[in-house]
């Protein structure tokens, strides 16, 4: 045999024995894969077998809800109910009971059932959901109560997600959506300006208790407490309020205008804290139409404390010292009005604690969350619901100035219209000589 031939023997046995090599290696893989694949799929059906027995743990623990929904339905109800947290509602459940007391339902929610029910039927076409097949839809009922609960209360959503036995962002979620629609329903219907014919009852009532004539309101400006907001917080840091509670407090503001019986007629609500009442008239809606004649005040006064503007249309108190007689009369009677626009505050204040507490509220959302505060303040107004006075004796996180306050002298804000300083010296004069001014002050 030659030698070529034997070369090529040798190398055809190499590359077999380099096949063989490789098919070896190549199957060692497929049972490797094969194996690991096997260990998946035991995996899997490990998993599957916990999945199925937490499921049966859920229907064995449910099997009130299980006999409702067995049947077809059955398998789609239980994937729901594992991704729907269960919560307790209990509390609700026996608020929303006929023979729940009615002192307890006021109490919770600074109204009479009547009063209650006739705002959700108000709001049912505004607020109501469809249910869905993932889960059941909140009654109207219960969406306009979680909403009363936390403006009453002021509590974090937290303390009102467990109450209800509903989710956090669910809570606050209904909260903005019942505050819109009391926006949008309700405020036109319950707060808004008068027209002719109650404004000349109104300066009737006034001038029956004051004296003074054709006084259409009483307005008053308070702060309510917020968190320091991330930008601007300057603007909202309140220096006065500050220096009285001897801690720092940021505020937003709320000016209102009150009728005879405190129920709000107007109301400017959101600018920062740090800015004066006379600031805050300026910037308001009531103010640009009162000035651009879309809102006649010809005649009429609206009163105010000294930390107002004296103008054609608001009357407010003499501030300088060494008082006549005459001047004192006057602010002791222009007092007893503007009371009924700080006293209508002291009751929005006392039955929706919110407005006491620094809130959860983004600064955003805050005027439509107190502005629903304001409309639902008017309902249990014009409702003659009774307020527990214990209510009334507020702790508030920011305490209101009182302006018109004797042992506070502070310069007038610089006068505007020499008309309007005529016509306060003449009532003032008229109030004193014709016996209508009281003499506390003598």
């Amino acid at each position: 045999m030659n030698e070529p031939t034997t070369k090529r023997r040798k190398k055809n046995d190499e590359g077999s024995t380099r096949k063989t090599k490789k098919k070896r290696e190549l199957k060692g893989v497929l049972r490797t894969i094969l194996f690991l694949d096997g260990k998946e799929k035991d995996e899997e059906e490990k998993q599957q077998g916990m999945i199925d027995g937490y499921y049966s743990e859920v229907e064995e623990s449910n099997p009130r809800k299980r006999s409702k929904v067995g049947g077809a339905g059955g398998d789609s109800v239980s994937h729901r109910r594992v991704w729907v947290k269960e919560r307790s509602g209990a509390w609700w459940e026996e608020c929303n009971k006929a023979e729940f007391p009615e002192e307890e339902f006021r109490k919770a929610f600074r109204m009479g059932r009547v009063t209650f029910e006739a705002i959700c039927e108000e709001l049912n076409s505004v607020i109501a959901k469809e249910d869905t097949t993932l889960r059941n839809a909140i009654p109207v009922k219960q969406r306009v109560a979680v909403c009363l609960w936390r403006l009453a209360t002021g509590d974090p959503l937290s303390v009102v997600s467990k109450r209800f036995g509903l989710g956090i962002s669910t809570c606050h979620k209904l909260v903005l959506e019942v505050c819109t629609a009391i926006k949008r329903v309700l405020m036109p219907k319950y707060l808004q300006w008068p027209n002719a014919v109650i404004l000349r009852d109104i300066k009737g009532e006034f001038e029956n208790v004051s004296g003074i004539p054709n006084v259409v309101g009483s307005m008053f400006t308070s702060h309510v407490p917020i968190i320091a907001p991330k930008m601007s917080v300057s603007a909202y840091f309140n220096k006065r309020h500050t220096e009285r509670n001897h801690k720092t407090s940021y505020s937003v503001t709320v000016q209102g205008v009150v009728d005879h019986r405190g129920v709000f007629t107007d109301v400017c609500i959101g600018w920062p804290g740090s800015m004066g009442n006379d600031q805050v008239l300026e910037k308001s809606a009531l103010f640009q139409r009162a000035n651009n004649g879309g809102l006649n005040l010809s005649g009429v006064w609206i009163v105010g404390g000294s930390g107002y503007p004296l103008l054609d249309w608001v009357l407010v108190p003499y501030k300088q010292q060494n008082l006549t007689w005459t001047q004192h009369a006057f602010n002791e009677k222009i007092g007893g009005v503007r009371r009924v626009a700080k006293d209508a505050f002291g009751r929005l204040k006392g039955r929706w604690g919110c407005l006491r507490k620094r809130t959860e509220v983004k600064l955003q959302d805050l005027p439509l969350v107190l502005g629903a505060c304001c409309v639902l303040h008017n309902i249990c107004e014009l409702k003659n619901e009774e307020m527990d006075p214990e209510l009334l004796k507020i702790d508030d996180d920011v305490v209101d100035d009182d302006d018109d306050d004797d042992l506070v002298v502070e310069p007038e804000v610089p006068l505007r219209s020499v008309s309007s300083l005529k016509a306060r010296d003449a009532i003032a004069h008229n109030l004193l000589h014709h016996g209508l001014a009281g003499t506390s002050f003598l």
